[in-house]
This record gives C-alpha cells, structure tokens and sequence, in this order.
C-alpha cells in the first residue's frame, strides 16, 4: 500500500579533496608519581557525652512540639466537624418544625 522511498547516495560533483593521511606519534611513558593524599574538607566531629545529650533532648523536643501540633490540628477537626452536626441537627429541626405548621 505505501511504500517508503530509499533516499539514493548523490554523486559528488565539483572538486573532490583527497582524504588527509594522518600519522601515528610515539608515546613516551612518565614517570610514576603517586597521587597527592585529599585533605579532609572539614575536620570530624567528635562527641562527647553531654553533646550527645543534648542532641537527644533536642530531638525529644522537636518530637513533642510536631506532636502536639498534629493532636491540635486534628481536635479543630473534629470540632468543625461536631459543630457543622449540630447546626445540621437544628436547621433539620426549624425546617420540620415549619412543615408541620403549614
């Protein structure tokens, strides 16, 4: 059905270069150095046992504090959710307490 054309290689015209013979350049070895020893980019830190308290206690905190956020955030949902219940409840209640007086 559709058949796909091959494109055909055009013959050069004009002036044709010849290729460029290039040619092979000994390679002498160097001498063997060893390679420089990397400095450390920043000294160690070592820790000593009040320094690891206080990390500790850090973290607790950190920990409480997210905590106590979450377990707020949660009760003001569930709050909105208590009350938008109750102003259902008594919108239901008006609206049924009407259709009965008509």
């Amino acid at each position: 059905m559709l058949r796909p054309k091959i494109p055909t290689m055009p013959t050069p015209t004009g002036h044709v270069t010849p290729p460029a013979v290039i040619e092979p350049t000994p390679v002498t070895p160097a001498a063997q150095t060893p390679p420089p020893v990397p400095a450390p980019s920043r000294p160690t830190i070592q820790l000593t046992p009040g320094t690891a308290l206080a990390l500790v206690g850090g973290g607790t905190a950190v920990v409480l504090v997210v905590g106590a956020v979450l377990v707020s955030m949660l009760l003001a949902v569930a709050i909105t959710g208590v009350s938008v219940a109750v102003v259902a409840v008594v919108l239901r209640s008006l609206l049924a307490t009407e259709a009965k007086r008509r």
